[in-house]
């Protein structure tokens, strides 16, 4: 069974601030809840992009890479061996 990885990417804006964005989760995930949860466990600000060619994408303001890695890993919702994390 093909098994798609899912991407952590950090990415700068403006100056310091920074922009985490996760690529490549299930269709059948509940985008917009993982993003109502990690907003209010992380005190951060986030939004689900939807796209066409990429899919969907979780977009959360500043550096959530190894909250976001915990959070996926730790609720069982992706296992390990399926997250890459990029960044600096």
């Amino acid at each position: 069974e093909n098994q798609s990885r899912v991407h952590i990417r950090v990415q700068q804006v403006r100056g310091r601030r920074c922009l985490t964005t996760i690529q490549g989760l299930a269709d059948d995930l509940d985008l917009k809840r993982i993003v109502k949860f990690a907003k209010k466990m992380f005190n951060t600000n986030g939004t689900v992009v939807y796209g066409d060619k990429l899919g969907d994408i979780i977009s959360l303001q500043g550096d959530q890479r190894k909250n976001m890695y915990r959070f996926l890993t730790e609720f069982n919702i992706i296992p390990k061996t399926q997250i890459t994390q990029h960044g600096f």
